[in-house]
């Protein structure tokens, strides 16, 4: 017979792995909008691409797994129970988002759910607000820069073309936008696929006891995450690529290459430094910033508004349902 803590555990990278492959179909959009929108790539070319990019770039570290992993909640609070009801709050929450086609974060779902848990679990003593506050950092600042940067590059890119017949423009910048599509999806993967890699690797912390430097995120892990992540992204949601790439702002080939350049470098930085960002959040504001490159008026500010509405809900939703989770988990199994 299977041990409880075992059966427990292979639970949790059931739900790990559902929730990377929901990511990754959730989150289709931050790789594909753009491209889509402006008709450089086909739907299905552009979800290809990024399935494919998604793997490669979830391969390539465990900095952000690492901050996730340990850097929210210490190891010695992480039980199973804990993460398991931080997975369940995560993905019905980006089923939901998915549902009435708003592009919330993932990222914020799952870092948040994991405060819930975490709250219920243990109280604020449970919560390494340290990490907390590198982790905010990363969620507040990083949309700005995304959306600083993709203004600034278009403005640079729009004076080196300023004489250039738009036709032209438009095919050279259509070729590179294939190029700035990829970049975005290598990025995503290597930024969202570890946090899923950082809430498994937990789990197996608590079952296998690691602490200090016996604390890493397994090779199969990172295998199984990218895959998962990869599937999901393969089977992308269209809903939420319309909201982002066609409502938001009208967008030209030199947009998409700018805002996608934009984001996936602040991504890609992030991801280096450790910082789990939303991608979501990110790409959204470099569309507004190349939009707001033409006038105020170019930006469809309801819709972008209803997108801000969704990240703000976000975080006290995915708080609070985490905490119920747990707390019915907690009333059903008897413990903690």
């Amino acid at each position: 017979m299977v041990e409880p803590a075992l059966a427990t555990l292979v639970l949790i990278v059931v739900l790990g792995l559902a929730f990377d492959f929901v990511n990754g179909f959730h989150d289709t959009a931050n790789a594909i909008a753009t491209s889509v929108a402006t008709r450089v790539l086909t739907p299905g070319q552009a979800v290809s691409m990024a399935a494919i990019l998604n793997v490669v770039g979830a391969m390539t570290g465990t900095a952000v797994a690492s901050t996730v992993g340990r850097g929210i909640v210490p190891p010695e609070v992480a039980t199973q129970q804990l993460v398991i009801a931080a997975l369940i709050s995560a993905i019905a929450w980006n089923l939901f988002t998915w549902w009435v086609a708003v592009p919330s974060s993932s990222s914020h779902a799952l870092i948040f759910s994991i405060v819930g848990a975490g709250l219920a679990s243990g109280g604020v003593d449970a919560i390494d607000f340290s990490g907390i506050a590198k982790t905010l950092q990363g969620l507040v600042l990083s949309p700005v820069f995304g959306f600083l940067a993709a203004l600034l590059l278009l403005m640079v890119l729009l004076w080196i073309v300023a004489r250039s017949r738009p036709s032209k423009v438009n095919r050279i910048f259509g070729r590179l936008q294939i190029v700035s599509a990829a970049y975005m999806a290598f990025s995503h993967g290597s930024n969202d696929a570890q946090k899923t890699m950082g809430v498994l690797t937990m789990a197996l912390a608590s079952y296998y006891g690691w602490s200090g430097s016996e604390w890493h995120v397994p090779f199969w892990v990172i295998i199984a995450a990218a895959t998962a992540m990869g599937l999901g992204t393969a089977m992308g949601g269209w809903r939420i690529v319309k909201t982002m790439g066609f409502s938001v702002v009208e967008l030209r080939t030199i947009d998409g290459f700018a805002a996608e350049t934009a984001a996936a470098t602040v991504i890609e930085i992030a991801s280096r430094l450790g910082i789990p960002v939303s991608t979501t959040q990110v790409i959204s504001s470099a569309i507004l910033g190349v939009g707001a490159t033409r006038s105020v008026s170019a930006v469809r500010w309801g819709i972008a508004g209803r997108i801000v509405s969704a990240w703000v809900i976000t975080l006290p939703a995915c708080i609070a349902l985490a905490w119920v989770v747990y707390s019915l988990l907690r009333l059903i199994t008897g413990h903690n």
